[in-house]
């Protein structure tokens, strides 16, 4: 009886015929066995919809929007590459740029313990927002240590590597004196792209700085969600900062440094004022100065070493 109330409101996935969903809820479920002379309560539909297989589920972001050949290549060699530098007396870094975040009188998604409730705008109209930060993150594996870089207008080769620059000054030449070179995992879009020559240039400018090689190791294209930061550091920022608005670039530093978890992950966070400009190109001139080493057939792969003078 059950099943035959439901089949007509039950839809698949063309493409996997194990996938099934229904889209009633359980009350209405118990109205239309009613129609058939069966009385069941929603706490009998739900263990009726459970013996049958269907429980209530999200949707999940699994499925890639394109597909790279050298997918699981690049992961091998990431695997190994870090094995090494596990071993080693050099850091490992992991870097990415969080979304961006209005600030102002605008709602944000989530709840916190208050007195009275928390009143916004009706709508988030960008002119209603008072700026923008851009949160850029460097995270140490190692030490489950990361560094939130907070700036106020684009994501840039350049401010990629300001904060990295900026977390080596912090912590990394203190924590590893010893280094001999820098691993750093990034995405393979973005302002970090492994096609981005500007990248590469504003690295060797970043590695003579230091004075340590950057070695590359750039998640394959469509992949970024394996890249540490993402599942390690910015879901734990992003429950620091819900349910309270950003009015000024100050609140979101202090929401961001309270961020913790069981595992012990620990957050720095600088802010920068610095005015990144967009669009800017690499002259070649400037690429034949560059200090690379490439690893292997990939573009994925490669280091950046300092310039001897």
């Amino acid at each position: 009886m059950f099943i035959s109330v439901i089949t007509e409101y039950i839809a698949g996935d063309p493409m996997d015929e194990k996938v099934k969903w229904i889209k009633l809820t359980r009350y209405q479920i118990s109205i239309k066995m009613k129609e058939f002379g069966v009385h069941v309560s929603r706490n009998i539909v739900r263990k009726l919809l459970k013996k049958h297989g269907f429980v209530k589920r999200k949707i999940q972001r699994k499925k890639t929007t394109g597909e790279f050949k050298d997918r699981e290549q690049q992961f091998a060699n990431i695997k190994k590459i870090k094995r090494i530098f596990m071993e080693s007396n050099n850091p490992i870094l992991s870097v990415d740029t969080k979304k961006k975040e209005k600030l102002g009188n605008l709602y944000r998604a989530g709840e916190v313990y208050c007195t009275k409730a928390i009143e916004s705008y009706d709508h988030d109209y960008n002119h209603l927002a008072q700026g923008s930060i851009v949160p850029h993150g460097v995270y140490d594996l190692k030490r489950n240590e990361a560094l939130i870089n907070i700036g106020l207008n684009h994501e840039t080769a350049n401010s990629v590597c300001d904060s990295i620059l900026a977390w080596w000054n912090k912590a990394g030449k203190i924590h590893y004196s010893n280094a001999t070179e820098i691993l750093i995992f990034c995405d393979s879009g973005g302002a970090n792209s492994y096609r981005h020559n500007l990248f590469k240039i504003e690295l060797q400018n970043l590695a003579n700085i230091i004075g340590l090689p950057i070695r590359i190791c750039h998640y394959p294209p469509y992949a970024s969600k394996w890249n540490p930061i993402e599942h390690r550091v910015f879901p734990h920022v992003t429950r620091a900062m819900a349910g309270v608005k950003l009015t000024t670039i100050n609140d979101a530093k202090k929401l961001i440094a309270q961020t913790e978890t069981k595992t012990g992950l620990k957050v720095l966070v600088d802010i920068t004022k610095k005015i990144y400009k967009t669009g800017i190109t690499a002259a070649k001139e400037a690429l034949s100065k560059i200090n690379l080493k490439t690893h292997g057939r990939l573009a994925l792969n490669y280091t950046v070493a300092p310039v001897v003078t």
